[in-house]
């Protein structure tokens, strides 16, 4: 995963609606009438939310008569797992004047 693909991620998952979509969908598919229970908000609002998380390809959709499901996309959320572990500073630790005090 690049940076650019990360950002939109982070960009997707800093909303917090979109977030517990997510974390809601870490138990299964769901049908948008589902996660439509699941928040006050209006329909045309759900369907922004899947989008914006469609289109950074961590949620995949299917339709089924006139019935949405949504599922995460595993291959897409384990990349970027992968990225953000990336995230650390491990190494510049390992320098010889990093992370100590000044006297």
């Amino acid at each position: 995963m690049n940076e650019i693909d990360a950002s939109l991620i982070c960009k997707a998952l800093s909303d917090a609606h979109r977030l517990k979509i997510v974390k809601m969908l870490t138990g299964g598919e769901l049908c948008a009438c589902k996660l439509l229970e699941a928040f006050q908000i209006t329909q045309p609002t759900l369907s922004h939310h899947m989008k914006v998380l469609v289109e950074c390809n961590l949620v995949t959709t299917r339709k089924q008569w006139k019935n949405t499901y949504y599922s995460l996309n595993c291959e897409t959320l384990t990349a970027f797992r992968t990225f953000i572990d990336s995230l650390n500073c491990s190494q510049a630790c390992q320098k010889k004047d990093c992370c100590q005090e000044d006297e």
